[in-house]
């Protein structure tokens, strides 16, 4: 993989990873039809590099959080850890049938297609009113077993946990920003676990996996700041006409 395609993938996956399109689908498709030699534990890689966006965009809430002065922000980082562990979960034990089953363009389109369908329900509903202070257990733990079916390439781990959000009666923005913050614990613990098989095969860090790294950071970074802004005004319907336009080119070039 030259530092190009490495940087090319990394940009693909920080626009991809914050939108509710699937970061995991478009890298498959990516390094399908444009030839790229990548792995998972790449993939991993470059989802640090959205993590550390996550983290630097939303330094306030974490700093909060991880202070505790307050109940309020205290519920919500125990939340947000309670409704990791389905998903922490998944990725443990489905990690094989993953790599072996679902990294195909056309099962990609496929789950691009069909988990189109939670955002179109959820626009079509419109409960959404309420902010994440209104959160409750239950409904943080409904959203982290969502996230959980995001292992599968062409899901969305955005695109289900705001959609779930949004039919839980969350905003548009409100379930975004939840489903980020969401985002860094999981990307945390599978970053940290392919990292040190990583090191146990006695690869490395350098190279391409530093340039997609930065380039995963940079556009994600820029996304997030454009998608809250974006939800504010605007509804998922855009995502879902691509998400179904894109399951459609795929099939036919294939």
């Amino acid at each position: 993989m030259t530092h190009i395609q490495a940087v090319f993938l990394g940009i693909l996956q920080g626009v991809t990873e914050f939108l509710p399109i699937s970061s995991s689908g478009h890298l498959v498709l990516a390094e399908r039809f444009f030839r790229i030699e990548a792995d998972l534990s790449f993939d991993v890689f470059l989802h640090l590099g959205t993590l550390l966006a996550v983290l630097i965009y939303f330094r306030h809430d974490w700093w909060r959080m991880l202070q505790a002065r307050t109940k309020e922000d205290r519920r919500l980082l125990f939340f947000l850890i309670v409704a990791t562990v389905p998903g922490a979960l998944a990725g443990f034990f489905l990690e094989s049938a993953v790599e072996s089953y679902f990294r195909e363009p056309q099962r990609v389109a496929l789950m691009l297609a069909v988990m189109s369908f939670p955002l179109l329900l959820a626009e079509i509903l419109k409960r959404g009113r309420y902010d994440i202070s209104a959160l409750r257990l239950p409904q943080a733990l409904t959203i982290g077993c969502a996230q959980g079916l995001a292992v599968i390439p062409g899901t969305s781990r955005s695109g289900i946990t705001m959609a779930t959000g949004l039919l839980l009666g969350l905003t548009r923005a409100e379930a975004a920003r939840f489903s980020f913050l969401l985002s860094a614990p999981i990307i945390a613990g599978a970053g940290a676990y392919e990292g040190l098989k990583l090191l146990q095969e006695g690869g490395s860090w350098s190279g391409p996996y530093l340039s997609g790294f930065l380039g995963a950071f940079v556009s994600g970074y820029l996304v997030i700041a454009w998608l809250l802004h974006f939800l504010r005004r605007h509804t998922f319907y855009p995502f879902v006409f691509y998400r179904l336009f894109l399951a459609g080119v795929v099939y036919a070039l294939l």
